[in-house]
């Protein structure tokens, strides 16, 4: 197991579950039902309560929707967190019967447009207190408030995301309402990286709630979410998920299995992309295997390689062990020393550059000199 430290954030309760504070990272998803249609959508709620999900998310856009949710409350046992898209005052028929409020900040604006949209949330916190429930703060890159886009470079799409959040955090936090969470997506994986890694560094106290939108059909969404989440979790930040995929409804629970298997993956070390695990000794990754991988004995030579490298356990050296050439080459760039597995060869590399290819029985005692000239060189100068 690899030892995350996770950033120190508060308790935030929603139903039966409780994210940040150490608690174990929540799995959540959402219906792609019609609200109003109760019984699909309570089908759906029930088959993704089934699969382990932690919150379910409904949407809710106007009074027919509002009022179906007192249908599905009770017929599920389910954690349930209603999504208040464009109309917030939707929160006072809803709130009842749910668990948690999801809002987004660039949203609010869009109805009585006379109101402030510190009085909105200031209304929002005063109905989720009322009704024991947790609220979302959901900040969005291609809805974020004019005013504040307004503030910052037109190419720049991450402060702007930050500003609205930080901004809004800090109104809950005036009025005392400390039971929110925070998220920031973004349908590009990298953006969705750098964009929570600000909000947190800024706001380590604050539960996020990590997505990357849009990620599409499997497996490339998969790989999308994981990317991004490799990066994050592996780094301590991130309470709550939701892997976002285009499958059919009686598919949608893999948005939970999936999800919930990213979160072992990184735990154990396998990984896609580059993780530093800020640790100060040794760090070997080794990708999930995957039916890409073109030779089984990928997963008994990432085994061997922990083995090897026992006696190099102090030295802060980076090893990546990938299964193919899809994403070998290219994601073992920054580690200090890259594997890719072929069929029948596995290729070496040093940072960026090829070492070249060498055969399954050939390859550790390479990969042991290489290892034994980069301590030599970093560590006795």
């Amino acid at each position: 197991m690899v030892e995350i430290k996770r950033n120190p954030t508060r308790a935030v309760k929603i139903g039966t579950t409780t994210i940040g504070a150490g608690h174990p990272i929540a799995v959540q998803s959402m219906t792609a039902t019609k609200t109003t249609d109760v019984a699909a959508t309570v089908e759906l709620v029930n088959l993704l309560y089934n699969a382990g999900a932690d919150v379910v998310r409904i949407a809710v856009d106007n009074k027919k929707d509002a009022e179906a949710v007192q249908s599905i409350r009770d017929a599920t046992q389910a954690n349930l967190s209603v999504d208040l898209q464009e109309n917030y005052r939707m929160a006072a028929v809803v709130a009842p019967f749910v668990n948690k409020l999801r809002y987004n900040p660039g949203h609010l604006h869009h109805h009585e447009r006379t109101k402030t949209w510190q009085d909105k949330v200031r209304w929002l916190s005063d109905v989720a207190n009322a009704n024991d429930c947790a609220l979302r703060v959901g900040v969005n890159c291609g809805s974020v408030d004019p005013a504040i886009k307004a503030r910052f470079p037109e190419n720049d799409s991450i402060t702007p995301m930050i500003a609205s959040a930080m901004e809004n955090c800090e109104l809950l936090d005036t009025l005392g309402f400390l039971r929110y969470c925070v998220s920031l997506k973004d349908s590009d994986p990298s953006k969705v990286v750098e964009v929570n890694r600000r909000f947190a560094e800024q706001r380590p106290d604050v539960p996020l709630h990590l997505g990357v939108t849009e990620a599409g059909l499997p497996p490339d969404g998969v790989i999308k979410t994981r990317v991004a989440f490799e990066q994050l979790i592996g780094h301590g930040v991130g309470d709550t998920v939701r892997v976002s995929l285009t499958v059919p409804n009686h598919r949608k629970p893999e948005e939970i299995s999936v999800g919930r298997q990213i979160i072992d993956d990184i735990y154990a070390g396998k990984v896609r992309s580059v993780v530093d695990f800020n640790r100060d000794g040794l760090n070997i990754i080794s990708c999930p295997s995957c039916s890409r991988v073109e030779n089984e004995a990928f997963v008994q030579l990432a085994e061997n390689v922990k083995e090897m490298t026992r006696y190099a356990e102090q030295h802060r050296v980076t090893i990546a062990v990938m299964g193919c050439r899809v994403n070998g080459p290219g994601e073992t760039d920054d580690a200090d020393l890259g594997l890719w597995c072929g069929p029948n060869f596995v290729n070496l590399k040093r940072g960026t550059e090829e070492l070249g290819a060498f055969p399954y029985d050939e390859i550790l005692a390479r990969l042991k000199s290489e290892l034994d000239s980069i301590i030599v060189s970093r560590f006795h100068h």
